[in-house]
């Protein structure tokens, strides 16, 4: 189990979702100079190309694409994952021990079911994490808040990071899941992984942020409580600056 404490912890249902919902943020912080760590519950191995260890390897790859400090896999069962202790207690362990101030998850609503469930999951996790009567390793640990990417689907986001000047390495991370959007072999299956408007389909959400707020690039994020501004201005007041 890792622990070195992060700044951001992102979760995802499988190898290469976090990447597609938010890697060009992970890229953006990690210039910043803040920590990210990276979890996928399953080792995606109901998948129709790729071998659970081929996945492993491409993430391990794209994490260092990314900047990540560490990545881990916790070897859940993909498509059964539900909000069970045995689920549960594994998530929050890794809560524990990551410290992290910001987990980043699913979206809940979205087409694929294992997206939903892991949305659900990591939620129930990060509450549980924060009991100090729950039975698991580690001290209780409350992050300072959820915040919702997207994977396959696009929602009215809470609020956009621009991430253009980062988004190559995003392109770059996905880059590396080759057996699942670039297959070879006689044993390749054509999927909607594969085709490349699966990519189109990310880069034009992507774009379309971006464009809405005046950025080449941009991803989404839900939060479900209000955000705090010190102001009406849309931009930060110069100190000292008066009239109009």
């Amino acid at each position: 189990m890792v622990s070195t404490p992060v700044d951001v912890l992102a979760f995802g249902p499988h190898p290469d979702d976090v990447e597609i919902g938010m890697g060009a943020t992970i890229a953006q912080h990690v210039a910043r100079g803040l920590s990210v760590g990276i979890c996928d519950l399953t080792r995606g191995e109901m998948g129709s190309n790729g071998t659970p260890e081929e996945r492993l390897r491409e993430a391990e790859e794209a994490r260092v694409v990314l900047g990540a400090a560490w990545r881990v896999n916790l070897g859940l069962p993909d498509r059964q994952l539900r909000d069970v202790p045995e689920q549960v207690r594994p998530v929050v362990e890794l809560i524990r021990a990551a410290q992290p101030k910001v987990i980043a998850l699913p979206h809940w609503s979205d087409r694929h079911p294992d997206h939903g469930a892991a949305s659900l999951l990591v939620a129930a996790a990060a509450f549980s994490s924060g009991l100090r009567r729950y039975q698991a390793d580690g001290a209780p640990w409350k992050a300072e808040w959820l915040v919702y990417y997207f994977i396959n689907n696009a929602a009215e986001p809470s609020f956009v990071i621009d991430v253009s000047e980062h988004y190559d390495v995003k392109q770059r991370a996905l880059a590396c899941h080759r057996s699942q959007f670039n297959p070879l072999g006689d044993g390749a299956t054509p999927t909607r992984l594969t085709s490349p408007l699966f990519q189109q389909l990310v880069e034009s959400r992507d774009s379309q942020f971006g464009a809405q707020c005046g950025v080449r690039w941009a991803e989404g994020f839900v939060v479900r409580e209000p955000i705090i501004r010190r102001h009406l201005l849309k931009k930060r007041p110069t100190p000292g600056a008066t009239g109009r």
